[in-house]
């Protein structure tokens, strides 16, 4: 029974060691080395070359991570293999750089990685689809040597591989798994007894069921796993793209990926593609065995014209529908070195100067090259293969390899020698190692600038009026020795001293050899009189040699002019009682004079006042009030009014300045409360109350709340509160009236007390209630009599209209009779009392006077209205009826002296003496030289006939 008990006890003890011994490690997120190294067998590694894989732990069941590369040459997809993108020299035989992940909590883990080339190794290589050779992964746990291990990757735990060789290990299959992560890799052996890397979940397969071993290997991509029910597809899930170089050499149809269904071990799969490249444009360019999933590429591929492929798989069940759901594949295009660049033009044309410097920037040749930019296949290097002439001492020119700027190398250009120089350049990709291509640079010497332009004088004077601007001051003319029109000709000027602010600019002429001078200010003549300028002037490129720089004095006059007054400020504020009095003092707005110097008189005007209430001092600028002012007129806006007050000066040609007056009215109680409806109808029986609204045109503090009362007989019938708010009244009636007109008296009280009756015309209808009806039988019964009178006026006076304009006729019918016969002289009294009617005693023809520009229709009378001269302002009629005589006078003075009104000075044809006239001409009439007339009587008549006595006497001027 002891021993029975002690064997249980160590059973037990025994099954605790046990289960002690197989308790799992725990997992510590991170990367299974701190430095990833990667030995390559050698330099230069193409596109699609992998290079291993990247071991990390996330301690989760995650299969795919976002992994990236700082070198874009290197890309690692989502299962951990690390590829080459674009093609890798390693000059140096090793390359490092870092790639970053982020685990399942959003954490960034960085670890280095180091590509190094070693030579060939002993160990057992594979290779990917592309023949490249892959290399050996060396990290923390995988130090060991591959000859040692037979090519597998040993860590200190061994667990068991379950799946098709469980079993079969015999000490030569160790798979290696760490925590819960599969990414690991797994060495196992196959059917066929091949090492692949078997990935789980959608990771690519670099085994092939159905190749042989002779078969390059190519990514298995597995339809993602589908969960049962409504369940969310892991964010994690990454579809591996596949890359495939273009222009392959083949043979086609070449194979390129194979997918495969979790579930061909249970059922029949058939695979397709659709999408571009399978059943769409391009057609055919990728196809898929229906059985085996294997995706063959028919022909090869230009990454210029499509750099990526994206169609979607589907595996289909014998019988039934898809088994999966769709899967998209990416083909990635891997760029190839097949274009070599090219230049945009086959010639360059430069032009640098003679003596320029060492490092001088001539020209700039470009190449571009279509292949995948950033890459090693599009990067262009330039160099230059031969100089035209050869320069004795060494390469005259140098290019940039990088930019293609070509710069001066060494001095000693000579335009009278060698005026032009002839490169030929070339561009080769792969950084200077690839394809090529040259184009030809000619470099022309232009003259270079040894001779400093010159003003023709030292000094200029010039004079301008102020107040202007852009005003030609001067133009100053310059000499230049080199050659014309060239750079080195072209003359610039500059304002050196004298115009600290910035009053004046200088622009060289259109022939590049003047330099003409404006202002670019206004002038002030009483601030400053004169400036004095200082301006140089240089070439539009630097002297080839240190040159003296020339420079002209120019003295500048300013001219006075009148200028108009300042008002000060230029609009005025001020604050004023609407009722302010007649006469009363607004603001006194005054305007000084620029011109001290003239020592001119200010005087003040009214320019506008829209609604006449305003008068000025002339000589004061006291502004009055010259009608009351109203606060609700239309001519105020926001309770400001606005007015315009002219300053000018007594100069000859007087000069009007102006300035805005706007004052702000202030409010007072001068408007009573009104209510807006004047007539209401209400039934003479249980009347509804009628609401009268009511508005006071004061500001609020004149307004509501209203108090309302009725008045006179009112009071008796009719009853009147104001609503809640206290701005309406509620009428009512509260009688039984008859039906008809009534005249209801309301009393209006605002806030401040002003009062004022009201009438609101009442219509009592014979109804009940609150809908109204009246009758119109009264209406009907008068208004038929009523439109027959109407009618009936209207003919009586349109006979009436009729009778007058006969009798009118017949007067005019009658013909007149001449007050005075033709023989019949005698004295007449004529009579002019008569306001409007006319002469009747003379009948003139006009039409006499026009005969002679009648008879030259080519010789006309042209009034035209002077459009150069201001018109003078006229006074607004005035609100007050008593300054209509001040109205009156002002304006008539203004029309005097105003230029524009007619008649206006015309040309007018006085040497045609008229045609067909009765008289006879006047030019055979002869003065008498006889001497028989005496003319010096003429001398007695008084001066205005002086002169024709001396014409005609003999006076003065014979004796001179």
């Amino acid at each position: 029974m002891g021993t029975a008990w002690l064997a249980a006890v160590g059973i037990l003890f025994v099954a605790f060691q046990a289960l002690e011994s197989t308790e799992e490690p725990k997992c510590v997120p991170g990367f299974k080395s701190d430095v990833l190294i990667f030995r390559v067998t050698r330099k230069h590694l193409g596109p699609g070359a992998r290079l291993g894989r990247v071991g990390f732990n996330d301690c989760t069941n995650r299969t795919t991570f976002l992994i990236i590369s700082n070198d874009r040459r290197f890309i690692v997809h989502p299962d951990g293999i690390l590829m080459v993108a674009r093609e890798v020299f390693l000059h140096e035989g090793h390359l490092d750089f870092f790639i970053h992940i982020w685990n399942s909590h959003g954490k960034k883990i960085t670890v280095p990685v180091k590509v190094v080339h070693h030579g060939l190794h002993r160990g057992h290589h594979q290779r990917d689809n592309h023949g490249h050779q892959l290399v050996h992964h060396q990290g923390e746990n995988h130090g060991q040597h591959p000859e040692r291990t037979h090519g597998h990757h040993q860590q200190k735990t061994h667990g068991h591989h379950q799946g098709k060789n469980q079993g079969d290990h015999h000490g030569h299959s160790h798979s290696h798994h760490q925590g819960k992560n599969p990414l690991n890799v797994e060495h196992h052996l196959g059917e066929n007894r091949h090492h692949n890397n078997q990935h789980h979940l959608n990771e690519v397969d670099s085994a092939n069921k159905t190749e042989n071993a002779t078969t390059p290997e190519v990514p298995v991509l597995k339809f993602p796993k589908s969960g049962v029910g409504l369940k969310r597809r892991k964010r994690d899930w990454v579809i591996p793209a596949i890359n495939v170089a273009e222009n392959h050499r083949g043979p086609y149809p070449f194979k390129v990926s194979q997918i495969r269904s979790n579930k061909d071990d249970v059922k029949t799969i058939y695979y397709r593609i659709t999408g571009p490249g399978a059943d769409k444009p391009p057609n055919g360019l990728f196809t898929m065995d229906r059985i085996t999933g294997s995706l063959y590429l028919t022909q090869p591929l230009d990454r210029e014209k499509v750099d990526k492929y994206t169609f979607q798989a589907h595996a289909e069940a014998e019988g039934s529908r898809n088994a999966e759901e769709p899967m998209d594949i990416v083909v990635n295009v891997i760029d190839q070195n097949d274009n070599k660049p090219a230049f945009f033009q086959d010639t360059f044309l430069g032009e640098v100067p003679e003596s320029s410097p060492t490092g001088f920037e001539v020209i700039t040749v470009v190449a571009t090259d279509i292949d995948e930019p950033e890459n090693a296949n599009s990067i262009v290097r330039y160099r230059i293969l031969t100089q035209d002439p050869e320069f004795p001492s060494g390469p005259l020119f140098a290019i940039n390899p990088v930019t293609g700027a070509i710069r001066v190398n060494a001095r000693g250009l000579d335009r009278e020698k060698h005026p032009k120089h002839t490169l030929v350049i070339e561009a080769a990709d792969m950084e200077g190692e690839g394809l090529t291509v040259t184009a030809k640079v000619i470099i022309t010497v232009s003259d270079s600038n040894d001779n400093p332009p010159a003003f023709t004088q030292s000094t200029y004077d010039a004079t301008v009026p102020e107040n202007r601007v852009d005003a030609l001051v001067i133009t100053m003319a310059v000499t230049d020795g080199d050659e014309p029109h060239s750079p080195a000709w072209n003359a610039k000027f500059k304002i050196v001293d004298g115009d600290p602010g910035g009053l004046f600019t200088i622009a060289t002429g259109s022939n590049k050899q003047e330099g003409i001078i404006t202002t670019a200010k206004g002038l002030d003549f009483e601030m400053l009189r004169k400036h004095t300028l200082l301006v140089a002037v240089e070439n539009d490129i630097p002297f080839a040699t240190p040159l003296p720089t020339a420079t002209a004095t120019v003295v500048v006059n300013v001219q006075d002019v009148n200028e108009a007054p300042v008002f000060e400020p230029v609009e005025k504020f001020v604050s004023k009682r609407e009722n302010l009095p007649v006469d009363s003092d607004v603001v006194q707005y005054i305007a000084s004079d620029p011109d001290i110097a003239r020592k001119q008189t200010v005087m003040y005007k009214i320019i506008s006042d829209p609604a006449g209430w305003l008068n000025v001092a002339k000589d004061t600028g006291l502004i009055k009030v010259k009608g009351i002012m109203d606060r609700e007129s239309h001519f105020v806006k926001d309770s400001k009014y606005t007015a315009l007050i002219g300053a000018y000066d007594n100069d000859e040609v007087p000069a009007t300045g102006t300035g805005t007056l706007i004052i702000q009215l202030e409010d007072v109680n001068d408007n009573a409360p009104i209510i807006e409806e004047r007539t209401i109808k209400v039934c003479y029986k249980e009347s509804a109350p009628q609401l009268l609204s009511v508005t006071d045109k004061d500001g609020p503090g004149f307004a509501a709340p209203y108090s309302v009362s009725l008045q006179g007989m009112s009071k008796n019938n009719w009853t009147a509160r104001m609503n809640d708010s206290k701005t309406g009244i509620v009428l009512t009636l509260n009688t039984e009236l008859e039906s008809g007109e009534y005249i209801v008296v309301l009393r209006l009280r605002d806030n401040d007390g002003m009062e004022q009756d009201n009438t609101v015309q009442a219509t009592v209808c014979d109804c009940t209630g609150k809908i109204v009806s009246c009758s119109g039988r009264i209406a009907g019964g008068s208004s038929l009599p009523m439109i027959l009178g109407i009618l009936g006026g209207i003919l009586l006076l349109l006979m009436l209209v009729l009778l007058l304009l006969l009798f009118a006729r017949r007067r005019g019918g009658e013909k007149k009779e001449p007050l005075l016969q033709d023989d019949d002289i005698r004295d007449n009294i004529y009579y002019y009392d008569e306001e409007g009617g006319g002469e009747d005693d003379q009948d003139y023809d006009l039409s006499v006077l026009h005969r002679g520009l009648d008879n030259r229709p080519d010789v006309f009378r042209n009034d035209v209205m002077p459009n150069f001269m201001p018109a003078p302002q006229y006074r607004p009629r005035p609100a007050n009826p008593e300054e209509i005589g001040n109205f009156i006078d002002d304006n008539l003075k203004a029309a005097d002296n105003d230029p524009t009104a007619p008649p206006y000075d015309s040309l007018l044809v006085f040497d045609y003496e008229g045609g067909g006239s009765d008289a006879g001409s006047l030019s055979s009439l002869n003065s008498s030289s006889s001497g028989d007339q005496d003319y010096n009587c003429l001398n007695e008549w008084g001066p205005r006939f002086k002169k024709l006595a001396d014409m005609y006497g003999g006076g003065e001027d014979d004796m001179m």
